[in-house]
């Protein structure tokens, strides 16, 4: 029986033409997908051609194109593998939150972001780059709200604030002024900036500061 062509997806899955579910299909997507990572990292968003991933992963086109029709549908599931990974930390961050240096919760995030933002080369080259789909941004938009999401969830976990709309809604300002500073940093230098990075954890420490004294459990 041949493998089903949709199902609904979930907030970060990866978009596809139709979802493999055998092990040797799931394998061969991976695999194309490592090397359309490799093609936009070496040779830039406008190399990934159906034809030039294809040859690059060592598959047919016609195989590839079950899965990832253009480039355009190569570019949104590269970038939402690379949203997976990113809130992945975030989860993580959350989840041993009560065991993590609580003297400096807002650096040590940042810290770790910035480590992922140094070995992620094809995230930067796709996001400072010019091809981003409108899927993309959209995701991305989604994936901005989920982060912000996960700030609120280590204030709650660290026992900081007391959950409301409004801290919400300050978790995502934060999360937005912060993500802008880290993508100008990494802009800047391939490193990453240090000097902006450093700004951004005294602007996120000062900000959030006064959102956990708002909402500040009684």
């Amino acid at each position: 029986m041949g493998e089903p062509t949709t199902e609904p997806e979930r907030p970060g899955a990866v978009p596809l033409r139709r979802t493999p579910r055998q092990a040797r299909s799931r394998a061969r997507l991976a695999r194309v997908l490592e090397a359309a990572e490799r093609v936009l990292v070496d040779e830039g968003v406008e190399a990934l051609t159906t034809t030039r991933v294809a040859a690059a992963a060592k598959v047919s086109v016609g195989s590839l194109y079950q899965y990832l029709p253009d480039r355009d549908a190569i570019i949104d599931a590269l970038a939402a593998g690379y949203f997976a990974r990113l809130e992945a930390v975030m989860d993580d961050f959350v989840r041993t939150a009560a065991a993590r240096d609580r003297d400096d919760p807002v650096g040590t995030l940042i810290d770790a972001f910035a480590a992922l933002y140094r070995t992620e080369h094809g995230f930067r080259a796709l996001w400072f780059g010019s091809g981003l789909t409108e899927r993309a941004r959209s995701a991305d938009r989604e994936h901005k709200r989920r982060m912000a999401d996960g700030v609120r969830r280590l204030l709650l976990a660290l026992d900081l604030a007391e959950d409301d709309e409004a801290l919400g809604r300050a978790c995502h300002a934060a999360f937005l002024a912060a993500d802008a500073l880290a993508q100008e940093a990494f802009r800047r230098h391939a490193e990453g900036d240090a000097a902006l990075l450093d700004e951004a954890k005294t602007m996120l420490r000062a900000y959030l500061t006064q959102v956990t004294a708002r909402y500040r459990r009684a």
